[in-house]
């Protein structure tokens, strides 16, 4: 796990140093601490300038989750499991699974803007704080949480010098040769006044002078402003109707053009890049040509941020200026069909990712998906609100399971995939839809069985079969057939695997298909013909699953196909050919996140290691599995044939170190990082490949 996940800001802290300071002591005493304060505050920013600032304070470092945008009771956990990089692949409830995963770990955990769902989030936290006693919390709202042992940070206006000088920094950002001093300091240091100290209110004001417009100019058009905030005295306003009038004031002062652009942005929940903007907020009134143009107006303005992500530069709309641009967006009476056309890109989006699955940009897709989610999580929810677009709910959900499979997300992906078959009934029933649920059942089926819940898995992949043979549709046939000759291997049943397995594939066949559907069905075959002693014929379907994975530039699929070939080469006994198979599992699943590759993996690495000689670095790789195969959950998946590896090489491990000696180099290698970790396999699967 990365010790922080505080994503790369694009303009320079300025002022509340008092503040910082404040915060930091808070937190060297308090566990729980908590920034209040009106919208336009400053509190994120003040908040993941002291996660930047004290880090190197908490072992396992520093992770944050915007809970600005979750709005279901139901998302939180999920939304905390994503922060904290919690690849969990079991049917555990994913509450204990955060529990379980937070309990012995020294880390700060940023809860930013948990106001939408206050009472179960003060809830979650009390929970967290009990089971976690190395955890610290650090939350953003506008109210504390409410919970025993709180320490409160109320966050004022930035004092008067702090406001000049942020006011001068975003001033000079937006109009490069601005200076503060002669004819525009009086100017300046009164909108400083007028606007209270607003942090935000001051942002916009800055985003207003490019363009020629002087502070005196800027100081008029504030003034003038209807219901602005030179209406009474200082001391009478507050800093939510400051706030909002220069929130008010500041669209006024947009373009027509700008003002359609604010919102219509304003139905994206999270970062968003360009592409969507375009397709979402064009009109007749707005083509897409003028969208660039625009954003760098918006930008410039403050209307909008831009953000470094993992998946590259983002935009994103504070949270005051969305819900001004989403009351904006209704008193036009267009909420409806932006919300829709917001979720048919999604939609789409996630159809051509499923596309590009199979193909050279897993590890892309892998990205732009998790930049995406909160995004997609809207779209969800807008199909399962609407009686008559079941089968939109339905099929966004079957078509994420790359995600949710490949990408560790089962414990999300099954929240929406049981969310969606419930919906049966609610505008189902059309024969065109057919295909779409019985997708979703067996992802549903799919997503069970790699948790380890067997019997949801059976009842879902059962319906499926039963729905497709009475429906005429060999394609979920197929697919319901592949997951269950899965399912069969998983519970040791390689002979039921085998049957199950090669019907699916006979069926893909029939039908012309090839996909990572197919070529992980060979795989599993292999396994099933591996685990019945037929070694030979397993290694070569997975060199032919290798083979057309190289001819797509696919990565997920053969990085199993090259632990099954592995698997075979151990059982023929050429353990030198499995350390060097096994060598480009491990660094496929590494670059694509896949612990569910990578644990078994090091786990054979290790049995191979052991064989051959060097039993003390065999430990270590066991070690070093461990927090690998916590993440995928039930050792094994629960099968004794997945874990035999395991126990072969613990048994000659301890018999040639003794019990205390592999405890200690097994506890070595638990302590390894992710990358170390891997490092340290590869060289182990080099030395095998020499020996």
């Amino acid at each position: 796990m990365r010790r922080s996940n505080l994503l790369a800001k694009q303009d320079r802290f300025v002022g509340r140093d008092n503040e910082l300071s404040a915060l930091g002591r808070l937190l060297a005493r308090s566990r729980l601490v908590t920034v209040t304060g009106a919208d336009g505050m400053g509190k994120t920013r003040l908040a993941l300038r002291a996660a930047a600032v004290w880090e190197k304070r908490y072992c396992d470092g520093v992770r944050t989750a915007d809970l600005s945008t979750v709005h279901d009771p139901g998302l939180l956990v999920h939304a905390l499991t994503t922060a904290l990089g919690v690849d969990d692949r079991t049917g555990r409830p994913p509450r204990t699974v955060l529990l379980e995963h937070l309990a012995e770990r020294q880390l700060l955990l940023v809860l930013d803007g948990f106001d939408p769902i206050a009472a179960p989030c003060a809830r979650l936290v009390r929970d967290m704080m009990r089971r976690a006693p190395g955890l610290h919390v650090l939350a953003t709202g506008r109210r504390p949480l409410g919970t025993a042992g709180e320490s409160v940070l109320p966050l004022p206006p930035l004092a008067f010098d702090d406001a000049v000088l942020l006011l001068t920094d975003r001033a000079a950002a937006a109009a490069p040769g601005f200076r503060l001093g002669g004819a525009n300091g009086d100017a300046v240091r009164e909108l400083c006044r007028r606007l209270d100290g607003v942090p935000l209110a001051l942002e916009l004001a800055a985003g207003r002078l490019p363009g020629g417009l002087s502070p005196d100019g800027l100081l008029r058009r504030l003034g003038a402003q209807p219901g602005g905030t030179t209406t009474g005295p200082a001391h009478a306003r507050t800093a939510g109707s400051t706030l909002r009038a220069t929130v008010g004031w500041s669209h006024a002062s947009c373009s027509p053009e700008e003002q359609l652009l604010w919102a219509r942005l304003s139905v994206f929940a999270g970062h968003v890049d360009p592409d969507a903007v375009e397709y979402v907020c064009t009109g007749p009134e707005l083509p897409p040509e003028r969208i660039p143009e625009l954003l760098d107006e918006l930008l410039a303005q403050s209307v909008v941020c831009r953000e470094e992500t993992p998946a590259g530069v983002r935009y994103r709309m504070p949270e005051p200026l969305r819900a001004y641009g989403a009351e904006r967006l209704a008193a036009l009476g267009d909420a409806s069909r932006l919300r829709r056309r917001h979720r048919d890109w999604y939609m789409g989006l996630a159809t051509w990712w499923e596309l590009d699955w199979f193909g050279p940009r897993q590890a892309e897709v892998a990205v732009d998906a998790d930049a995406a989610l909160p995004d997609l999580r809207a779209a969800l929810e807008l199909c399962m609100e609407t009686p008559q677009e079941t089968h939109l709910a339905q099929y966004l959900a079957g078509t994420l399971w790359f995600y949710w499979v490949g990408c560790g997300r089962l414990a999300e992906g099954r929240h929406w995939l049981e969310r969606a078959v419930a919906l049966e009934g609610s505008g189902s029933g059309n024969p065109r839809h057919d295909g779409t649920r019985l997708k979703t059942l067996w992802v549903l089926g799919y997503v069970a069985l790699l948790q380890g819940d067997g019997a949801a898995a059976v009842r879902a992949l059962e319906e499926c079969d039963a729905r497709a043979t009475a429906t005429g549709d060999p394609g979920a046939e197929a697919s319901a057939a592949h997951r269950r000759g899965c399912l069969a291997l998983l519970q040791d049943d390689p002979r039921s695997a085998e049957g199950l397995l090669r019907r699916a594939l006979a069926a893909y066949r029939e039908q012309g298909e090839l996909t990572c559907h197919v070529l992980m069905a060979q795989v599993a075959l292999a396994m099933s013909l591996v685990l019945q002693g037929d070694a030979e014929a397993a290694s070569g379907l997975c060199e032919d699953v290798r083979e057309v994975c190289a001819e797509h530039g696919e990565q997920w699929t053969r990085a199993y196909a090259l632990y099954v070939q592995a698997y075979a080469c151990w059982v023929g006994g050429s353990h030198g050919a499995a350390g060097d198979l096994l060598a480009g599992c491990i660094a496929a699943s590494h670059r694509l996140g896949n612990p569910a590759g990578l644990a078994p993996a090091i786990e054979l690495l290790a049995l191979v290691t052991v064989r051959g000689g060097d039993a003390a670095e065999a430990a270590v790789l066991l070690g070093a599995a461990v927090p690998v195969r916590e993440a995928v959950g039930l050792r094994g998946f629960g099968s004794g044939c997945f874990s035999a590896p395991v126990e072969q090489c613990e048994q000659r491990a301890i018999r040639a170190l003794g019990a205390a000696p592999y405890a200690a180099l097994l506890d070595e290698g638990r302590q390894l990082t992710l990358d170390a970790a891997v490092e340290r396999a590869l060289a182990a699967c080099a030395a095998s490949t020499r020996a």
